[in-house]
C-alpha cells in the first residue's frame, strides 16, 4: 500500500488535518507550512486524490463496515458501538451487507476499495489468503475473526464455551450436540474446536449436526438433526438458529428444557423474549465494535496500534429458561 496522508504528517511534523488543507484549502496554509507539506510528499512518493483527502476536521475519514448478514440481530450492537466511535471522530460509516457470501463480499470489498480510507469486517467469509491479500493493499481490521497478523477484535471463544460444558454437566447432562452455521464460519469452528475438545474433561460426549444456515427458518432442520443422536441438550450456531430449534421441538411435543435443553449464542434482544427464553453466550458487542473502529483509526493516524494486534474480549453465559436438569433415562 503507498503512502498516506498520516505519513505525509509524520514525515513534515505536521497535524494530518493541516497537510490535508495544504491540499484541499491552500489559501488557508502559509507558504513555508506547504513547502514543508510538498517536500515530504515528494520524499515519499505521496500522489494526492480525491479519495485520500479524508481526516478528521476536514473531508470526513471513511470506514466500511463489511457484515456477513445484516439481518442478524447480533451485528446490531456491532453497528452501534462502530458508529460511535465513528461520530466522536468525525467520521462516516459505510454499512455494507455480504449476504453470507464469500463471492459477494469479494465484490463489495472491491467496489469500495477506492472510495474508503480502510474496512472493519465483521464475520468475513473470505479465507486466510484473502483477508491477508486485502490487508497488504488496505487498512483492514477484523471482527468476530482472527487471521495471524492481521488486527481483530472477537470475544473469548474458548473460556465462553467452557462455561457452557460446566453449565450443561452441572445439570446432569452427559451429552450434547452442536448445530453448525456455515462451513466457511470462522466463529463457528472455533466454537466447535472448544466445546469437543473440553467435553470429555466435563464429563460430556459431543455430537455435531449440520451446517445450517443460521437463521429461525433453518431451526426446524437442525432440531430434526439433532434429535437423532440421543442428547440431551442442542447448542446451536447463534440464538436464531437456536430459537429455531425450540419452535419446532415444540411443534414435535418435546419440552424445553423438561426433555432437551437448548443454548445458544450472541445474546441477541430476542433472546429473552421468547418462550422458554433462551440460556445464550453473550459478550460485550457495542464495545467489539466501538474498539475495532477504534483499531482501525489509530491505525490510519500511525498511533500505537500496530497491525496484527488481536484483542479477545470477555464472555458471559445468561442463564434463562431453555436450559434445565437433565431428563432421568
Amino acid at each position: 500500500m503507498g503512502p498516506t496522508i498520516y505519513d505525509v504528517a509524520r514525515a513534515a511534523g505536521l497535524a494530518p488535518s493541516t497537510v490535508s488543507r495544504t491540499y484541499t484549502r491552500p489559501g488557508r496554509v502559509n507558504a513555508a507550512t506547504r513547502d514543508r507539506v510538498l517536500a515530504a510528499a515528494a520524499e515519499l512518493g505521496y500522489r494526492h486524490t480525491p479519495q485520500n483527502r479524508a481526516v478528521a476536521g476536514e473531508r470526513h475519514l471513511t470506514i466500511a463496515m463489511v457484515l456477513s448478514d445484516i439481518t442478524n440481530p447480533h451485528f446490531f450492537e456491532l453497528i452501534r458501538g462502530a458508529e460511535q466511535r465513528v461520530k466522536a471522530a468525525d467520521a462516516t460509516l459505510v454499512i455494507v451487507n455480504a449476504e453470507e457470501s464469500e463471492r459477494i463480499e469479494q465484490s463489495q470489498v472491491a467496489d469500495l476499495a477506492s472510495s474508503v480510507d480502510g474496512f472493519v469486517l465483521a464475520s468475513s467469509r473470505l479465507d486466510d489468503d484473502a483477508l491477508r491479500d486485502l490487508a497488504r493493499r488496505h487498512r483492514v481490521v477484523l471482527l468476530n475473526r482472527e487471521v495471524a497478523g492481521l488486527s481483530s477484535v472477537a470475544l473469548d471463544t474458548t473460556s465462553g464455551c467452557r462455561q457452557i460444558l460446566q453449565h450443561l454437566a452441572s445439570l446432569g447432562h452427559r451429552s450434547f450436540a452442536y448445530c453448525a452455521g456455515p462451513p466457511a464460519s470462522w466463529m463457528g469452528a472455533a466454537r466447535w474446536a472448544a466445546l469437543s475438545a473440553g467435553a470429555e474433561e466435563h464429563g460430556l460426549t459431543a455430537h455435531r449436526v449440520g451446517p445450517y444456515t443460521p437463521n429461525v427458518a433453518s431451526g426446524g432442520a437442525a432440531a430434526d438433526g439433532a434429535l437423532r443422536t440421543d442428547a440431551t441438550a442442542f447448542v446451536a450456531h447463534n440464538d436464531l438458529l437456536a430459537i429455531g430449534l425450540v419452535r419446532r421441538l415444540a411443534q414435535r411435543g418435546i419440552r424445553v428444557p423438561d426433555d432437551v435443553s437448548v443454548v445458544g449464542f450472541d445474546d441477541i434482544f430476542a433472546a429473552e423474549f421468547v418462550h422458554p427464553s433462551l440460556t445464550t453466550l453473550g459478550g460485550p458487542g457495542a464495545h467489539a465494535g466501538r474498539l475495532a473502529v477504534e483499531m482501525l483509526i489509530d491505525q490510519l493516524a500511525g498511533r500505537a496500534r500496530d497491525s496484527g494486534e488481536q484483542v479477545r474480549l470477555p464472555t458471559g453465559l445468561v442463564l434463562r429458561g431453555s436450559s434445565g436438569q437433565a431428563p432421568r433415562p
